[in-house]
């Protein structure tokens, strides 16, 4: 017999060898009483799918889509049952889940015809969605060798899963079917469709919208969001992967492996550059209108987006258009340590608005604006004070005045200048190329990576450290940024075709180093399992001025802190 631990209440019973995860959970189920369904499970910190089946001594914590794994498990599957359904109704067709946008995930669907999709095709699927829902049709995960796997999806004339496949060095790999239909996914999924009661599909934009639920209340669609602007930045990142023929990850490696590394960096870091130069422009232009001329620039966007380089490289493309540009952090306005908002486990709340002196960042600004000269403030990041050094800025007739920080496009900040005088600008990591047509990266997994890998080489944070305070990064990120990027004058996307590849170099000894004893290994383990799919290109091809170059090392620039 079997010893297993529920960490949800710290109970252990005996089963017999083999058991699955959901046999135990529904031998616990009385006691846990979930107020949500359970879609799956970790054991010992790494996620499984509740077909899991045990043959060893094993600590076992259930999960609903509440929690990010959960949430994962949950929306994988519901892909599987959108691919099936519009292959089912549209024979030969192709399904491409391209990104998440307004709280869903963008999909386009190209029909074997080549006609256009309607509200009515995206009514069919959405009945035959349904249809297995109710069937309660079950996934089966299959075991086999990559060969075996690869000669499956050649079969169905699913390059891209057989381009991804063949290029991620593994022996086996495991893929699904529903009914009679195959698919790949890098994660497990929910026993059978009947798991999946909240969900929808909808006609958006020549493509549908799949909508998953409220990560806060499983229970409900979360609520959909419009986003044009981010929608119309998806569109020419797509339209760019087409053209560099760089749609997945499969691509990239294939590139990767003929020796085009090198060049690939060299074009990624070129179309970045193109924009930035874009941007100043449209800054010059419009510094130079005479009756509604900009004087300060916000550049914000979430942890780890690259803001801090973006400032300085845009601040050296305005001085080739003539301007002079003067910066400084929103950070600089920190209130002392002792005076910043706290979380409810009693940590300090840097996120929060209110960990920035907005009265006196906008005195500040309306000073300068006014022609005065303003010293303003440094924080002192070691004694957790603002501090008075000196620091002196005066606006010129030919200056442009840029602010960086996460609350840039907070409407507190600069509230008092008028929104002519303003120009936002967005910056994220927005998009990621896709694993294959049906599985894409999240794009904060870029992110968390990234930070990841800065603070430890900073010797700031350990991994394990820096994956604790994750959640509470992306909670505020919902509360204090997000709901601003749509605000923006332009968007900015700081992510790279062959960024993966890269960081995978400087992330696997890190991630490596999370112990499994440890809640934070679950993600580690995720995030090791897929930059395994990229092949690894060293760093020195980096260019000092790049993005890149602010979590890696080596830039050119000088940061702050």
């Amino acid at each position: 017999m079997l010893q297993i631990r529920c960490k949800n209440n710290n109970v252990t019973k005996s089963f017999p060898e083999g058991t699955s995860l959901l046999e135990v959970y529904k031998e616990y189920a009385d006691e846990l009483q979930f107020p949500y369904p359970v879609v799956s499970a970790k054991v010992n910190n790494a996620s499984q799918g509740l077909k899991f089946r045990l043959f060893q001594n094993r600590d076992v914590e259930f999960l609903d889509a509440r929690e990010g794994s959960g949430y994962r498990v949950y929306v994988r599957s519901l892909s599987f049952v959108l691919y099936k359904a519009t292959s089912d109704v549209f024979p030969g067709s192709k399904l491409f889940i391209e990104h998440p946008l307004s709280r869903g995930y963008y999909c386009n669907v190209k029909k074997r015809n080549g006609d256009p999709l309607t509200e009515e095709d995206v009514n069919l699927i959405r009945n035959r969605m349904q249809e297995i829902v109710d069937a309660d049709m079950p996934f089966r995960r299959h075991e086999a060798t990559t060969e075996e796997a690869v000669r499956v999806f050649a079969e169905r004339g699913f390059s891209d899963k057989v381009k991804l496949l063949e290029s991620c060095g593994q022996i086996y790999s495991d893929y699904y079917t529903l009914g009679d239909t195959a698919d790949y996914y890098y994660g497990p999924l929910v026993p059978s469709a009947g798991y999946l009661k909240i969900w929808d599909v909808e006609y958006l934009n020549g493509g549908m919208l799949l909508r998953s639920p409220d990560r806060k209340e499983p229970t409900k669609l979360a609520e959909k969001l419009d986003m044009p602007k981010t929608f119309a930045m998806f569109a020419e990142k797509v339209r760019w992967d087409i053209i560099m023929r760089l749609s997945n990850v499969g691509d990239v490696n294939k590139a990767i492996l003929k020796g085009h590394a090198s060049e690939l960096i060299q074009v990624s870091e070129a179309l970045q550059e193109k924009k930035i130069v874009q941007i100043a422009e449209e800054i010059d232009r419009r510094f130079r209108d005479e009756e509604n001329p900009i004087r300060i620039v916000l550049i914000t966007g979430p942890s780890s987006s690259g803001k801090s380089t973006l400032c300085k490289r845009l601040s050296v493309q305005l001085l080739a258009c003539g301007l002079r540009p003067i910066s400084f952090s929103t950070d600089d306005y920190f209130v002392n340590r002792v005076d910043t908002p706290l979380l409810p486990n009693g940590d300090y709340d840097f996120d929060n608005i209110r960990a920035v002196d907005c009265e006196l960042l906008e005195d500040h600004l309306m000073r300068l604006m006014n022609g005065e000269r303003v010293e303003v403030p440094e924080y002192n990041f070691t004694t957790g004070k603002r501090e008075y050094n000196g620091k002196k800025l005066k606006l010129k007739s030919d200056s442009v005045l840029i602010i960086e920080g996460i609350h840039a496009l907070n409407p507190l900040l600069t509230q008092k200048l008028p929104d002519s005088v303003k120009f936002k600008v967005y910056v994220s990591a927005l998009t990621s190329v896709s694993l294959d047509d049906h599985n894409w990266i999240p794009t904060r997994d870029n992110r968390l990576l990234r930070r990841i890998i800065r603070d430890y080489n900073k010797g700031a944070f350990t991994a394990r450290e820096t994956i604790s305070h994750w959640k509470n990064v992306c909670d505020a990120e919902e509360k204090w940024i997000f709901p601003f990027q749509e605000t923006a004058d332009v968007m900015f996307n700081s992510a790279f075709n062959i960024e993966f590849a890269v960081l995978r170099t400087h992330a696997e000894v890190i991630l490596a180093s999370v112990p499994k004893n440890c809640p934070e290994y679950s993600e580690a383990h995720r995030l090791l399992k897929f930059i395994h799919y990229f092949i690894p290109v060293d760093d020195k091809e980096i260019p000092p001025t790049s993005i890149m170059r602010e979590f890696l090392g080596g830039s050119s620039f000088k940061y702050a802190r």
